[in-house]
């Protein structure tokens, strides 16, 4: 089964797309990935879904037009798969971007993501799965993250010991496997959330590429306590977060909790080292002894050396050693979400959401008269309607 994975993150810097033919024997499911690609969005797009973004204001007229404007841009993301897999494909997934992750209280309320999956299915003709974190949250859970379902099927069998895989995108999310326990996942902290939004506001900048600004600065003592005074680290799993807590907002109110400015190459080498913290101590609480990373933050160096630092003697390697792009990897998550609800089976384990049960992820919506389910085999199309008493 051939299945396209789309995925636009927090940083919300574009969209990752991954071919993956699955094929299940006995109970292993082969992944062979297809190729990938990443398709940037524009300055225009980057700014309109910047400006429904918590603690922005917005109108429903806007969320109305993003919608759609994101549709037309997943939609042709969705074709990009299409022509990387050389032809026909089965199911394609397509999450949408999140603009609002509602928590309160410590739960999960709701979340909302944008992306018009009408468009997506009339582009590419086959049916398509969105909406994939409702289901979860309905069910008591996050609702996030969802991607534990691949890392654990992943690191299955790799030791008795705890391992870790770790997302560094806009958010770092942590999922732990070990022999002994139920898999543990959860959302850490930001990992690129307050770089990039620290970027744009210093700099004019999407983000600070390869660590450089971070590498020319010093860590601030002051800003760092700041940052780790956050109540979300010491909260217990489950637990989820993203830009409606980390944003622009939220760092400008710690730097002016200082006494005074703090130089712009010592905030990026600060906020770098949060999330090197965040995660370290994330991974030495559950004895995690290797960590397998993915994600745009494997490419910030100086990150991905300080987290070497910090956990000395810990394995530090990405996901591309186990023939999974790092830079793809949740792109490839969502379309093994998409196989398992093809399949009816569910995506999002309890252990790591929160939920009450196992849920099957996502509404599926077909791709126009040709898509027609073996349900609908045989019925003629009704014209007209009668009412029996």
């Amino acid at each position: 089964m051939k299945i396209v994975g789309l995925m636009s993150g927090t940083s919300y810097d574009g969209v990752d797309v991954a071919v993956a033919e699955f094929t299940a024997e006995g109970d292993t499911l082969w992944l062979r990935p297809l190729g990938h690609r990443s398709l940037p969005y524009d300055d225009e797009l980057r700014a309109a879904i910047g400006a429904v973004l918590p603690p922005s204001t917005t109108t429903i007229e806007d969320v109305c037009r993003l919608d759609n404007r994101l549709g037309e841009v997943f939609a042709e993301a969705a074709a990009v798969g299409l022509d990387l897999a050389g032809g026909g494909v089965d199911v394609v997934v397509s999450p949408g971007q999140t603009v609002f992750h509602w928590v309160e209280g410590g739960r999960a309320r709701g979340t909302l993501q944008l992306g018009a999956v009408a468009r997506v299915a009339a582009r590419v003709g086959v049916p398509v799965l969105a909406d994939l974190r409702s289901a979860d949250v309905a069910a008591g859970g996050q609702g996030a993250p969802l991607v534990p379902a691949f890392d654990a099927l992943l690191l299955a069998g790799t030791g008795p010991a705890p391992r870790a895989a770790l997302n560094l995108g806009g958010i770092a999310n942590l999922t732990v496997v070990s022999a002994a326990s139920p898999v543990l996942g959860y959302d850490v902290g930001p990992a690129n959330a307050l770089l990039d939004a620290a970027a744009e506001r210093l700099l004019g900048e999407p983000c600070d590429r390869d660590g450089a600004r971070a590498a020319a600065g010093r860590v601030h003592a002051g800003l760092l306590t700041e940052l780790l005074a956050e109540p979300y680290y010491a909260a217990p799993a489950p637990k989820s977060t993203g830009r409606e807590l980390f944003h622009a907002g939220y760092l400008d109110r710690r730097l002016a909790a200082l006494d005074g400015p703090v130089a712009v190459d010592d905030v990026f080498a600060t906020l770098t080292e949060l999330t090197a913290r965040t995660v370290t101590d994330a991974c030495d609480r559950h004895r995690v002894v290797e960590v397998v990373a993915a994600g745009g933050g494997v490419r910030n160096r100086t990150l991905w050396r300080r987290l070497g630092e910090l956990g000395a003697g810990r394995r530090l390697r990405t996901t591309d050693e186990l023939g999974v792009p790092a830079q793809a990897k949740e792109a490839y998550a969502f379309a093994l979400l998409g196989w398992l609800s093809w399949h009816g089976l569910p995506g999002a384990l309890p252990s790591v959401t929160g939920a009450d049960r196992a849920t099957v992820l996502g509404s599926w919506t077909p791709a126009g008269p040709s898509a027609r389910s073996t349900a609908s085999a045989g019925v003629v199309p009704p014209r007209r309607l009668r009412v029996r008493a």
